[in-house]
């Protein structure tokens, strides 16, 4: 699968090669909590995956790690600037923090830490962001062992919510009716979406100004949900490209009780915020009939459930 992704790469360099001097300067932001495992294998990809962008700046913010993540940021060669933030104060304040430093007039790309750039992604996610309707591209995410990640999203909905409640999120996105994308011919050539995960995304500096922060009520999931909305909003694009690649290692939310019950208080925050209260109703019992359904199989289902028949409150940012 490797061999194929530089293949697809060289293809892709040579079709942009000329254009690479008329991109804008490109700030690259990583936030990192208790990242140490893998976050060198990000910083030694950015070498490769940000050939033939010829300015750009490596940020690192850390939400206050316990481990070596801060040490291993400023050791590493690519020279990254590091932020500090003395807390933990979420996904979406750190990504403002690492933003708050960088030229409006310059893109940034949003990296997880535990994300790795195939090469020549940065690049080809840049010429996307020359068309000046773009506003965000994503680019096509690949798992560990080379296979596709269905990283594409529709707008939840009270479709997607009951779908994927009764149906399964499998069933859902293969018929079309629940928030991830199934279809995979979708994910072959470029094409406009609703939002995609946020483990990778480069934003335009057009759209970090009209669009504003991202929405620190988001202590961790849906901010990409929210943010990606309000760029639609300014009749802005999130587009897919999938010559750009990069390999997401990932965890899985499901594994861990207290983060799938965070998704799932995220989930409801976001929809809350856009709806009236019937719709909210609905919306939430959705969730929460998915989430009873399938309480039998493991305590992470049992706390997204107890979530979601729980009041909504708006995060206290510590």
């Amino acid at each position: 699968m490797t061999a194929s992704v530089l293949n697809d790469h060289d293809k892709s360099s040579q079709t942009h090669e000329s254009d690479w001097i008329e991109q804008k300067p490109l700030a690259v932001i990583t936030v990192t909590y208790n990242s140490a495992d893998v976050l060198p294998n990000l910083l030694s990809s950015l070498e490769e995956g940000l050939v033939g962008v010829s300015r750009f700046e490596v940020i690192v913010v850390d939400n206050n790690s316990r481990d070596d993540s801060v040490a291993i940021a400023k050791a590493h060669p690519i020279g990254a600037r590091v932020i500090p933030t003395g807390r933990n104060g979420g996904y979406s304040a750190g990504i403002n923090a690492g933003a708050a430093i960088v030229p409006t007039d310059w893109n940034i790309l949003i990296l997880n830490p535990d994300l790795q750039l195939i090469p020549g992604a940065a690049v080809t996610m840049s010429n996307r962001l020359r068309d000046p309707k773009v506003g965000v591209v994503v680019p096509q995410i690949l798992n560990p062992d080379g296979s596709l990640s269905l990283s594409l999203r529709r707008e939840p909905s009270l479709m997607t919510a009951w779908s994927e409640a009764l149906l399964g999120g499998l069933i859902s996105s293969r018929l079309g009716t629940g928030e991830i994308i199934g279809d995979l011919k979708r994910y072959e050539s470029p094409t406009q979406v609703d939002w995609a995960t946020g483990a990778i995304l480069m934003v335009s500096a057009h759209a970090r100004q009209v669009v504003g922060d991202w929405d620190e009520r988001f202590f961790l999931y849906s901010e990409e949900v929210d943010y990606m909305r309000r760029v639609r909003m300014q009749g802005l694009a999130v587009a897919y490209e999938p010559q750009a690649k990069a390999m997401h290692i990932g965890g899985d939310t499901k594994a861990s009780p207290f983060l799938f019950a965070v998704q799932t208080t995220s989930r409801l925050r976001d929809f809350n915020a856009r709806s009236g209260p019937v719709r909210r109703m609905l919306f939430r019992a959705g969730v929460a009939t998915g989430e009873a359904i399938r309480s039998f199989r493991d305590q992470s289902h049992r706390a997204a459930l107890k979530a979601a028949l729980s009041p909504v409150r708006p995060i206290v940012v510590a």
